[in-house]
């Protein structure tokens, strides 16, 4: 594959063509000089919301959140939210591309302080408003994932999972907690989000690990135990690599009898605005999927020296492209069906929004529809209008989850709200 230099990426695909189980790959074009083009955070006029698909109506959940990035529905009916941000990370954004992308960030509204906490909403009365709050727990570092098993509710924090004691309906934790495994991080923590999934029996945690790097340009020696999916015992903390070459793992579901865990991935930059596609995938106990060696399967990375062609050839190829750059964090599979056709068999994706390419890419909920257990087809647009005609953002949506009855929530960490849809009366 040959490798164009370029200070700016001119090439384009038609509209959809890195979307769907086959995806258009054009050649890589390298960015010496990263693309940007931010959609400036502006936030919701009051009354505002988002755009729900014909046959569905969004209201806000819960409002004046600080950056809800994540969302756990208990079987109780209450909401966890994990308010939270980047932690402290002193030698990721160095150099000219460190601090291009930390201005990035600071316009886009991913820059401000992480509050550390997790809330519990509660909608007492169930017309589908939050009409309680109460500080779960705090002075966390930089929470994300969320799982209960049993009596205890496990926290994936920026360099750990934690786990509390946690009967449902209490609205308040005074335990520090036990450290069941320390996760990497550090003072680079380039991909600081770990997300965390049970399975069906309790006895295993999921966990993402992102990359400490874009293509492991400070050298695998920084990538120890990252760009992988762990599988840890829940009793004592043992853990292994489930799955490797992963470059920046978020959300995590289980397939409808869960069989199979799938994972949305956050693919590479620095090559083009149309590479590479972020993607949706089936994870397979031992395999390898490129990363950093290549992309989508056994597309070769010119830009890693040296590279692995034995790894390569193993490489596995994503089940569904995501679109470039789209920055797709939130997954969760629909189990009731409540919104009706079109949304009865898919997953659902949070998809954050591009700062690095033109034109700007995601910044919206989409549907991915299954046929046989696969995803199939093109993409359906569920929640819209998270940027302004001026491509502002009013909001950008990061975790999904299902509540109890079958209503799709959505984290907006701009917006600081918690939207909620539901099928039209």
């Amino acid at each position: 594959m040959s490798l164009v230099n370029s200070a700016c990426s001119t090439q384009r695909l038609p509209d959809g063509a890195d979307i769907g189980p086959h995806p258009e790959l054009p050649s890589a074009r390298r960015e010496w000089i990263p693309t940007i083009k931010i959609a400036p955070a502006v936030g919701w006029l009051p009354g505002a919301t988002p755009h729900a698909a014909q046959g569905l109506v969004v209201n806000a959940f819960a409002t004046d959140l600080d950056h809800p990035r994540w969302l756990l529905a208990l079987p109780s009916g209450d909401v966890l939210v994990a308010e939270t941000n980047a932690p402290e990370r002193p030698d990721d954004a160095v150099g000219l591309r460190g601090w291009l992308m930390g201005a990035a960030m600071l316009r886009a509204g991913a820059a401000t302080p992480s509050a550390n906490r997790i809330t519990l909403l509660r909608d007492a009365d169930g017309d589908g408003i939050a009409d309680h709050r109460y500080t779960l727990l705090e002075e966390l570092n930089s929470p994300f994932g969320m799982a209960v098993i049993g009596n205890e509710l496990f926290v994936a924090v920026t360099d750990a999972v934690l786990v509390f004691p946690y009967r449902a309906g209490e609205t308040h934790i005074e335990s520090t907690g036990r450290r069941l495994v320390d996760l990497p991080a550090g003072t680079i923590n380039h991909h600081w989000t770990k997300n965390i999934i049970a399975s069906a029996d309790g006895e295993r945690l999921y966990v993402t690990v992102g990359s400490n790097s874009n293509v492991a340009e400070r050298g695998m020696s920084k990538e120890h135990g990252r760009a992988a999916i762990w599988e840890i015992d829940t009793r004592t903390g043992e853990h292994r690599i489930f799955a490797a070459g992963i470059r920046n793992p978020n959300g995590l579901a289980w397939s409808p009898d869960a069989s199979r865990l799938w994972v949305v991935v956050n693919e590479r930059d620095e090559i083009g605005d149309d590479l590479v596609p972020d993607f949706l995938t089936s994870v397979e106990d031992g395999g390898f999927y490129g990363w950093p060696y290549s992309y989508y399967g056994a597309h070769v990375d010119a830009r890693v020296e040296p590279g692995r062609p034995d790894l390569v050839a193993s490489a596995i190829t994503p089940d569904y492209a995501l679109g470039a750059h789209t920055a797709s964090l939130g997954l969760v599979l629909d189990t009731i069906g409540a919104l009706g056709e079109p949304f009865v068999d898919g997953m659902f994706v949070g998809q954050h929004g591009s700062w690095n390419r033109r034109p700007l890419s995601g910044y919206k909920v989409i549907f991915v529809p299954f046929i046989d257990g696969h995803p199939s087809g093109k993409p359906i647009d569920v929640l819209t209008g998270f940027l302004d005609h001026a491509d502002q953002a009013r909001g950008r949506p990061v975790g999904v989850e299902m509540d109890r009855t079958g209503a799709l929530l959505v984290a907006d960490d701009v917006g600081n709200t918690v939207w909620r849809v539901t099928a039209s009366p």
